[in-house]
């Protein structure tokens, strides 16, 4: 199957190839247009039609995101990393490198830019995350976020959020040895989380209900 190109299956996401670049939450970085916005879906509803959607790309050193969310009010209070940002508004990634073993990584960001990175080791259902060892220098997550029709505090009014960060390789060692190349193949997810009015999800691969159900991860084909 050729990668120049976004794929018509979708289980499927094409992630092209980028530069580096620094990213600062606005999305407005020229290297975005190398790829086409895919659409994260809701899975579970409150009711609220609010839009959400993604963009991937990877370079040498690490992948990129960017979402662009949607939002009425600005619902998030943690104002510290590593806290249980699942709990309010949030992003969330999870990659799964490789097949072989059930570990893969999950990173969140919530909109007033506090993150949580976890490696998550899956044995029959049964998780738990844990935190990055050394999480300095060259191995922590880049991450911004901005909003839209309000301001970045707690219970604003908005119009909408978006969330920009680059995950390095070397934090994914060593599931991740080397960078990936083209055609290479590594399973994962986008997911969002609301909570203005109610519980609210969005997925890019649908679950049950658990977002944790990683053999239901699509698959990520770098061009």
């Amino acid at each position: 199957m050729p990668v120049n190109a976004q794929t018509n299956v979708s289980t499927q996401l094409i992630v092209h190839k980028t530069d580096d670049f620094q990213v600062n939450g606005n999305g407005d970085n020229s290297a975005w247009n190398k790829t086409d916005w895919v659409p994260i879906t809701i899975q579970e509803s409150a009711g609220r039609k609010l839009g959400t959607k993604t963009k991937t790309l990877y370079s040498s050193t690490g992948m990129y995101f960017l979402f662009q969310c949607e939002d009425e009010t600005l619902t998030a209070t943690i104002q510290e990393d590593f806290g249980a940002l699942y709990n309010e508004d949030v992003v969330e990634v999870f990659l799964w490198p490789d097949e072989s073993v059930p570990i893969y990584f999950e990173y969140e960001l919530s909109p007033l830019n506090y993150e949580l990175p976890i490696l998550v080791p899956n044995l029959n259902g049964k998780f738990m995350g844990w935190k990055p060892w050394h999480y300095t220098g060259k191995s922590k997550v880049q991450h911004a976020t901005s909003i839209q029709g309000g301001e970045k505090v707690s219970k604003a009014a908005i119009k909408g959020w978006t969330a920009e960060f680059f995950i390095p390789y070397t934090l994914l060692n060593p599931l991740v040895q080397a960078p990936p190349t083209s055609g290479t193949r590594w399973r994962g997810n986008l997911y969002r989380i609301d909570y203005d009015k109610g519980y609210q999800t969005w997925s890019w691969q649908k679950t049950s209900g658990s977002f944790h159900e990683f053999h239901k991860f699509g698959t990520l084909i770098f061009e």
